[in-house]
């Protein structure tokens, strides 16, 4: 029973971690979007208010990040196939997340549209300092994070890769042949197995965490100047809340959530 009660517990702070971190997502969001109503209509909006708030962003990524991977320690299979995700999320992760290159495709994707949009301004000499606007040393160093992620995110598919493909050798292959009837059963022997198995999974997620704050961490900090990190940030935040809403909305069309449908809006710069 006491185990039972456990693994409840486990499961709702999974759960709860999750949805207090989709929470703070929708707060930081709007806050950033009024400090750049407040940008575009008071030019003695400082960059070191923008830094504050773009700190402040970092590191709910990185409590976030971090209070996971505590609970993560006893369960990480949990985050691997996490139950709180729409289907649609899970079907977009990459060991427990986005993959981190996501992030420089998604600055290439909101530059390239907001140069399209602002286009007729530029030909006139008006400049807006958004992510249109960004420099050749910027791009430089934007490809070569892009490259250097790349290689360390192929590393860390690899290694879970030779992970998955374990199942099915020394010891899980000789102790699944010698079962005998209770298929179900877990001896000593297998729980050493996966115990083993469960830290190589997380030390691969602790990796991907990593690498996700480090490739964050880079664009927007040491890339991005204040108000482009605070545009892309804004960009970031809104498509994490609509895919998750979007998700909800096809679950429930497709008759996996049972529960109401909850009123899913994409948040707006309106």
């Amino acid at each position: 029973m006491t185990s039972l009660n456990n693994n409840v517990s486990d499961q709702e702070a999974q759960h709860s971690c999750y949805q207090e971190w989709m929470k703070l997502q929708q707060q930081d969001l709007l806050e950033l979007i009024h400090a750049l109503h407040d940008s575009s209509s008071d030019s003695s909006t400082s960059d070191l208010k923008l830094k504050q708030l773009i700190e402040k962003s970092i590191k709910h990524f990185q409590d976030y990040a971090d209070t996971r991977r505590h609970l993560a320690r006893s369960d990480v299979t949990a985050y691997l196939a996490p139950t709180w995700c729409t289907s649609l999320e899970s079907s977009m992760l990459w060991i427990s997340g986005c993959r981190p290159c996501s992030f420089i495709r998604l600055l290439y994707a909101i530059s390239g549209k907001e140069f399209e949009s602002h286009l007729p301004n530029y030909l006139q000499g008006k400049r807006c300092g958004n992510l249109s606007e960004l420099s050749p040393a910027q791009f430089n160093s934007i490809d070569e994070l892009q490259r250097r992620t790349i290689r360390l995110e192929n590393r860390l598919s690899d290694k879970l890769a030779s992970l998955q493909e374990d199942i099915a050798d020394q010891p899980f292959a000789i102790i699944a042949n010698e079962v005998a009837g209770n298929l179900g059963g877990i001896c000593r022997e297998t729980e050493n197995a996966l115990d083993t198995h469960a830290k190589c999974l997380m030390n691969v997620l602790e990796e991907a965490d990593n690498l996700r704050m480090e490739t964050l961490k880079e664009l927007v900090m040491n890339i991005l100047n204040p108000l482009q990190a605070v545009n892309f940030l804004v960009a970031g935040k809104k498509l994490h809340l609509c895919i998750n809403a979007w998700g909800k909305t096809r679950d429930h069309l497709h008759g996996r959530n049972r529960e109401t449908a909850e009123r899913n809006t994409c948040p707006t710069l309106s």
